[in-house]
């Protein structure tokens, strides 16, 4: 409620030509993996098939911490080094649309990783409250990659040093 909603395509209008380079493409892959996903019911699966650059089946400190920092380099719109409360708006928007996307095609999420285990692990790190240290209300590129071994520590269930499917379901 009160929470606006944006289109994939008011997204890239508001995030400018230089980084729709950067957006459309992870747009674009978070669209097509998540009907993927839709045949996949193991839980975690969305997560790993987005984030596992290697594709071999685990989710290392070194993947996570390139892609959040792509990510993060996404959504810095203005590109000052600190996501505003509206980029930061825009950020949680892609992923809810990400979550919706991924729970329509999966009859309501059921086992990948909203509400079950480790999976809210996942969204949990990636919150504005989680990553604004300093509580300015803006989030900086030194603090969002401050806290990816913090994240990735919690999604990591078993302790392993790496995420897979196993680090998520219930019961984790």
């Amino acid at each position: 409620a009160g929470q606006r909603r944006f289109t994939h395509m008011q997204l890239l209008k508001y995030i400018g030509t230089p980084m729709k380079r950067l957006i459309l493409p992870t747009l674009l892959t978070l669209t097509l993996t998540s009907a993927a996903m839709a045949q996949d019911q193991t839980p975690g699966s969305h997560f790993v098939t987005n984030w596992d650059a290697d594709s071999n089946g685990l989710v290392s400190l070194e993947e996570a911490t390139t892609k959040r920092g792509d990510i993060f380099t996404s959504f810095d719109a203005d590109e000052d080094g600190k996501l505003s409360a509206e980029e930061y708006d825009m950020f949680d928007q892609a992923r809810a649309n990400d979550q919706a996307q991924m729970k329509q095609g999966m009859g309501q999420g059921q086992g990948m990783g909203k509400g079950h285990g480790k999976g809210m692990n996942e969204e949990n790190g990636m919150q504005r409250a989680f990553n604004d240290t300093d509580g300015d209300g803006l989030v900086n590129r030194d603090e969002f990659m401050a806290r990816v071994p913090d994240w990735f520590a919690m999604m990591d269930s078993n302790g392993d040093g790496g995420v897979t499917t196993d680090d998520f379901g219930s019961g984790n």
